[in-house]
């Protein structure tokens, strides 16, 4: 893998099956997953432990062992932390579940705090707890889904200073691209639209690893439209010493791999990146 110079870039995850025959071979076994994913791609979301919550400490020594050292993990807080909880009385559990990423503390990028749609201003005391408790060390981004955030009002300027303050990133779920049509029968495009937030983009970096969650459409024209922008954006950040990390999605993530080289292939030029190593997959299938 090449690193990207001031650049991180990955997917959402790398555990899945249907990238066998494109970002991995067509038969490999998900034991090599994370090792051909990261000889194209610097950086990982990680959703599972949204969902699972913390790995276990030998199966995320595991992960380290598998990945070159400028490679980064961008794990999202559980959500019961987030979600069930509203980051009400977690010390305990946000305290064991940074522990539990030990093993992986000099490849982590920012920890990803995402926030349900309805945690506003009201509860903004709680966001503010954890980033007082937040360790030195591993970077942290918070997304936030709640309307009173976007209208530039008290709410909005109170979570960016809060943010500020603790060093701590904006993320930027950017989701022009996926509304910019009606669905039109298309299930993919039409789940993607029901499940994501349609919050407006505001682009501000409140850190020093500004964290763009770019979501696709199922059109590349419409993707490269939408991303344009970006490109000039990216650059200023990195001319200004920060660290952008850039996340692609697609409507069902299937083809997230094609749209984050087309993206990168976008910036490459702008930013004179040395080119994204071959897929796994593709390159055995030119071999026969």
């Amino acid at each position: 893998m090449t690193r990207l110079s001031g650049l991180y870039l990955g997917l959402p995850m790398w555990a899945n099956p249907e990238w066998c025959g494109s970002l991995y071979p067509p038969y490999a076994g998900q034991s090599g997953w994370l090792a051909d994913y990261a000889r194209v791609f610097s950086a990982v979301e990680g959703n599972t432990t949204f969902y699972s919550g913390a790995p276990r400490a030998e199966t995320a020594a595991a992960w380290s062992r598998l990945v070159p050292p400028h490679f980064r993990f961008c794990f999202k807080l559980p959500a019961a932390l987030t979600h069930e909880r509203r980051l009400h009385n977690i010390e305990a559990d946000f305290d064991a579940f940074v522990d539990s990423l030990a093993p992986l503390h000099e490849r982590l990028g920012p920890l990803l705090v995402q926030l349900p749609r309805d945690f506003g201003f009201a509860e903004l005391a709680r966001l503010e707890a954890l980033l007082a408790r937040w360790p030195t060390g591993i970077p942290c981004a918070v997304e936030v889904r709640h309307p009173e955030f976007f209208h530039k009002g008290t709410a909005e300027v109170a979570l960016n200073r809060l943010l500020i303050t603790h060093g701590a990133n904006r993320a930027m779920l950017d989701v022009r691209a996926l509304f910019s049509t009606p669905a039109r029968g298309d299930p993919a495009l039409a789940h993607a639209q029901n499940e994501k937030p349609r919050c407006p983009l505001h682009v501000l970096s409140t850190g020093g690893q500004p964290l763009i969650r770019f979501i696709g459409h199922v059109d590349e024209t419409i993707n490269l439209r939408y991303f344009q922008p970006w490109i000039g954006q990216i650059r200023l950040w990195i001319n200004q010493g920060k660290t952008p990390f850039l996340f692609v999605h697609t409507a069902d993530n299937r083809q997230a791999p094609q749209l984050a080289r087309r993206l990168f292939q976008a910036l490459s030029g702008a930013l004179g990146l040395s080119p994204l190593s071959d897929f796994a997959g593709e390159r055995q299938a030119r071999l026969f």
